[in-house]
């Protein structure tokens, strides 16, 4: 016989991996039209809405209790997803701005300064996104939210949040420095 609560559970699980599945898709093909753009100066206004909101997602994924995926081990998904080309494209479209300076823990004792490169960051970001996604599209959606909320607290959440203080930024000396 099934737990009735274990069935609620994965359903309610399915329904938020779909929510998260639509933002990661809409964030990844975001991602690579504003790579393919030539105008700089929109692509990172643009680039600040869409790393905004995909941080609402990582926001969801962190205030969940900690998804457990159900088998030990993680199923393979296949190939890693070839980002080089969004990675270039990425850093020609953002040469000026593309290096910048975050305290990457605030917490660290004493804080450092460390470099980060934005093309570098949302083409990882767009990996680890990616990697959660093939899970999604193969029917493992508790395996896919793992996956989000794992690389969320572990990697993309990090760079995301100090992404947008750079690009918030750039937009800020853009209209104010005029």
């Amino acid at each position: 016989m099934s737990d009735p609560l274990v069935e609620s559970r994965s359903e309610d699980l399915g329904e938020f991996a779909a929510e998260i599945a639509d933002q990661v898709e809409s964030f990844v093909i975001a991602v690579r039209e504003i790579a393919r753009s030539t105008d700089a100066g929109s692509a990172v206004s643009l680039l600040l809405l869409e790393v905004s909101q995909l941080l609402l997602a990582g926001g969801r994924l962190g205030a969940i209790t900690d998804i457990v995926p159900p088998e030990p081990f993680e199923p393979d998904v296949g190939p890693d997803p070839d980002i080089d080309d969004l990675r270039t494209r990425l850093a020609k479209l953002l040469a000026p701005i593309d290096r910048y300076v975050e305290i990457f823990d605030p917490y660290e004792n004493p804080p450092s300064a460390t470099t980060f490169v934005i093309s570098d960051d949302l083409a990882l970001i767009v990996s680890d996104l990616l990697h959660g996604l093939a899970h999604f599209r193969a029917g493992r959606p508790v395996e896919a939210l793992w996956w989000w909320q794992f690389s969320y607290l572990s990697h993309w959440g990090t760079h995301a949040g100090a992404m947008v203080r750079a690009l918030q930024s750039v937009v800020a000396h853009d209209r104010l420095d005029v």
